[in-house]
């Protein structure tokens, strides 16, 4: 029997109901949860956010967090597929997709009903 010791991850809040794992490609964290006896759901659906600001580290963290707000409450992690963050006319911008997740114990998607 696995723990969920066994999927320890080094986390940090990043925003209001979101935690930041740091250190692993998706790939490399499907391994870890998989190993331990989990299922890491890969979801179709993605959500996508653009946003403006002054700094690139600012604007980039504005706009991750707009798009995990949109992130379908009914899926327990989501994973950074792509960004980009731009110069233009003296003020940034960004654009982020993410890819909702779910990491479960069991094989069959079980998401909860909100």
């Amino acid at each position: 029997m696995h723990t969920a010791d066994e999927v320890a991850l080094r986390q940090e809040r990043f925003c209001l109901g979101w935690m930041l794992v740091k250190g692993f490609a998706a790939l490399t964290l499907d391994a870890k949860i998989r190993t331990a006896g989990w299922h890491f759901m890969w979801m179709v659906a993605c959500s996508v956010r653009h946003g403006c600001g002054r700094t690139r580290e600012g604007v980039f963290h504005h706009t991750l967090e707009h798009a995990l707000k949109i992130t379908p409450s009914q899926f327990n992690s989501s994973e950074l597929n792509s960004y980009k963050v731009k110069r233009h006319l003296g003020f940034y911008l960004a654009r982020v997709t993410l890819q909702p997740r779910q990491i479960q114990q069991q094989a069959t998607l079980q998401i909860a009903v909100a």
